[in-house]
């Protein structure tokens, strides 16, 4: 399992789940390829919360891309800490 956080780097930054890339949501087609190369592989790609539509628009443009195991943890981040799960902070994104 691939997990892929959606938000701009600065909240990868700031704290994200465990063993997570960053890719933007509105820079998955330029670069999911390079950082997703199997296509069916699990990937499972979250934002900040229920608010947050990026993890929705990455799972969408993935799967038009070919992705066929995709999902969404569409609780994200904030589910994610809420429930005092540890995150990873200040590392770069993919």
């Amino acid at each position: 399992m691939t997990l892929v956080e959606v938000l701009p780097e600065k909240y990868y930054r700031e704290g994200h789940l465990p063993g997570a890339i960053q890719m933007p949501h509105d820079e998955v087609r330029a670069r999911a390829g390079a950082v997703l190369p199997d296509k069916d592989a699990f990937v499972v790609a979250y934002c900040a919360n229920t608010a947050c539509q990026n993890s929705r628009i990455a799972a969408q443009t993935l799967a038009a891309m070919g992705y066929t195991n995709v999902a969404e943890y569409e609780e994200g981040k904030q589910d994610w800490i809420e429930a005092g799960l540890p995150i990873e902070k200040n590392q770069q994104g993919a």
